[in-house]
């Protein structure tokens, strides 16, 4: 018999969902649709204050601007090999950590996890690691920018996670057929885990793709400098090359304002585009960690 009033309940429970949700999406993306539509807008209409859901005189002056700064196509290259290079470091070395730990015949396997588990929750702090850096002999190198962060300790604890799901029996069979370890990493464990190696790849590259701190703390050069440190200086500290040429038309078709919303863009955009390659897989690999510890 079905109860009425619990159906009723749960649809009204569910439109009220939606509703919340569409809202929480709106919020969200709303902002980043603004900068948007300003970045794409004549300065005289951003000063008016008449740009709110669509851009007003329609303008590429900005991004003109922008990439008219040598440093802007410079950086974008560097932030490419810098994520390129971090991420395939961090997807092989998380591999390599949490494979033998996943694996029962491990000795010391729970010791190891124990001291591994331990970093998540003690640092040096960040003069240590500058003093190591330094005599490391890694100051303004790009090592410096990728290897202290080699090993994201939660990510490899949902790798290894994955790795554990796999039945016992595969890698027995595997062992029976003369596989080695290393063989039936590549040939088993990997294919398997595809969805959570892609959700690690995104993780990775997003945090490399993002990351201007330590460019800031271990880069001396300008022409070594990321997109995010570049656009930290123009949208913050307000230093652009080219900030004398602001205004300069009689239409002010740029403005501060517009310039930095156009960087923003320019260094936004090309992180997003990895996103759908990997969305399929997404919803996946996250909940891989939720379903055994």
């Amino acid at each position: 018999m079905i109860d009425y009033d619990k159906t009723l309940g749960s649809r009204i429970f569910d439109k009220i969902n939606i509703i919340l949700l569409f809202l929480v999406i709106l919020v969200t993306l709303y902002p980043f649709y603004y900068i948007t539509i300003v970045s794409l807008s004549n300065g005289n209409a951003v000063l008016r204050g008449e740009v709110s859901l669509w851009p007003v005189g329609f303008t590429l002056d900005s991004y003109k601007l922008v990439f008219e700064n040598p440093a802007v196509p410079l950086s974008l290259r560097n932030s490419l090999v810098y994520t390129t290079l971090g991420t395939l470091i961090n997807l092989g070395m998380t591999t390599l950590c949490a494979y033998p730990l996943a694996r029962p015949r491990f000795s010391g396997r729970r010791v190891f996890t124990w001291v591994v588990t331990l970093t998540m929750f003690l640092s040096g702090g960040l003069i240590p690691l500058y003093l190591l850096i330094m005599q490391l002999g890694l100051i303004n190198n790009m090592w410096a920018l990728l290897l202290p962060g080699a090993i994201n300790v939660w990510n490899m604890f949902i790798l290894r996670t994955s790795f554990q799901q796999i039945p016992e029996e595969l890698y027995e069979a595997a062992l029976i057929d003369g596989a080695n370890d290393l063989q039936t990493l590549i040939r088993i464990a990997l294919p398997l885990s595809k969805a959570v190696l892609a959700t690690l790849l995104m993780f990775y590259a997003v945090a490399h793709w993002n990351d201007f701190f330590n460019a800031l703390i271990f880069l001396n050069d300008r022409a070594k400098y990321p997109i995010q440190l570049i656009m930290r200086n123009i949208v913050i500290l307000g230093r652009f090359e080219q900030t004398n040429e602001l205004g300069g038309g009689s239409d002010f078709a740029v403005i501060e304002q517009t310039l930095k919303y156009a960087t923003i863009m320019v260094s936004t955009i090309p992180i997003l585009l990895v996103y759908p390659f990997v969305q399929k897989y997404f919803v996946r690999g996250v909940m891989i960690g939720a379903i055994k510890g």
